[in-house]
């Protein structure tokens, strides 16, 4: 594990990552695909509860989301510990955090103090409902920011509860916009010599990708509801069974619908009024979903791909992972990687993205065990001594 072999835009970067869970993690993660730095702190003893999370036999997650980064142990509860940390931000670039608001502050860690020791520094900050506010103290995690941000509720059938996709999408895209905002930083920091705050609120990465939800209400009065495997009024757009499973065709556009109803061997549907336009045909949604079907179910997904493809249909077959690793798309981009690993010899993984033409990231290791990296951080980066770090570790700091 050389940490000199890093690759990327952001090598020069270092980052000191404090968070626990998904929200700030992920935030590391996408640091340090792209080559940064990223030393993550964790309690000495029990570590990111990440450690253990997961399904099937195994807590496969962490080899994921603690991928490429460098792992220390350190007691934030601690004055020693908290020490730690600050000589840490004296050599880095970004700090990550997903506390409770007000928790680094009780903790010695508040911008106010780290900005005094490295007023380059910038500070994610993730969290439910951000730094502000009167809701800012609350606990949040991101199904409440999903609910709270609008997207639980356009989730699911129209006839059943709200539902919520089968992954922690409020968590990541705070995580994202937090990456984002701090490599804007970065940004802002080469011109200025200044370091800033970059608040990252769930609720509020949610809200920013629900589209025209708010202009429909306050300009219209509409507010959407859940429609299922459709958006009302884009069709035909949905999941269609066929002989062997179910397929997806998006041909809502007046020219892509016109060359699905040839590929039908039904042309005469593009001219139907009842059809012919974008209106027409989200007025007859259900309809029109219902005659597609009828045709898509007599026919094999393989056959049904097929025709898509001669006609330029936009669709495709819903994947798993099994489906994923068999894909010649996949295998070509290299989309998924092979990551060696020390228990389980290597491990398969989605690979840095985006791609880049100059400066692609590598996924260079699996995530680290607990305090793999002390020796390295804290001795050749801060300098202890090996006598300082056996003290640090009889005293629970490390």
């Amino acid at each position: 594990m050389n940490d000199s072999s890093r690759k990327g835009p952001l090598t020069d970067i270092r980052a000191i990552e404090l968070g626990q869970l998904i929200a700030g993690p992920y935030c590391g993660q996408l640091l340090a695909d792209m080559g940064a730095d990223v030393i993550k702190v964790e309690p000495p003893e029990t570590g990111d509860p990440m450690r253990v999370w997961g399904r099937g036999d195994y807590p496969l997650w962490w080899t994921v989301c603690a991928r490429n980064k460098r792992c220390v142990t350190a007691n934030l509860r601690l004055e020693e510990g908290q020490q730690l940390v600050r000589d840490l931000v004296a050599k880095a670039d970004i700090l990550i955090e997903n506390f409770r608001p007000g928790t680094m502050e009780r903790w010695g860690l508040g911008y106010d103090v780290l900005a005094k020791i490295n007023p380059g520094l910038i500070m994610v900050r993730v969290s439910g409902y951000g730094q502000t506010g009167p809701y800012s103290h609350r606990a949040g995690y991101a199904s409440v920011g999903e609910a709270m941000g609008g997207m639980r509720h356009l989730c699911g059938e129209p006839d059943r509860p709200a539902s919520r996709a089968g992954l922690s999408i409020g968590d990541t895209l705070a995580a994202t916009f937090a990456c984002n905002g701090a490599l804007a930083a970065l940004h802002h920091r080469e011109q200025t010599g200044r370091g800033q705050i970059v608040d990252s609120a769930i609720y509020e990465a949610v809200l920013n990708v629900m589209e025209a939800t708010i202009p429909e209400y306050t300009v219209a009065g509409h507010i959407r509801g859940r429609s299922g495997s459709k958006l009302p009024h884009i069709a035909p757009s949905n999941i269609y069974q066929c002989k062997d499973g179910d397929f997806l065709i998006a041909a809502n556009q007046d020219t892509i619908f016109r060359r699905l109803a040839k590929a039908m061997g039904q042309p005469e549907l593009a001219d139907d009024p009842r059809y012919a336009t974008h209106v027409a045909r989200g007025d007859r949604q259900d309809e029109l979903d219902a005659l597609i079907n009828e045709w898509t179910k007599t026919r094999t997904i393989e056959d049904v791909a097929a025709l898509m493809e001669e006609h330029s249909v936009p669709a495709g077959q819903i994947y798993r992972a099994p489906e994923m690793l068999e894909d010649a798309h996949f295998a070509a981009r290299k989309a998924i990687v092979d990551v060696p690993n020390e228990r389980w010899g290597s491990v398969q993984m989605q690979n840095v993205f985006p791609k880049m033409s100059e400066t692609q990231g590598e996924v260079r290791w699996t995530g680290p065990d607990l305090g793999q990296h002390n020796q390295d951080v804290y001795g050749n980066l801060l300098g202890l001594s090996e006598a300082e770090l056996s003290s640090l570790e009889d005293k629970g700091v490390i």
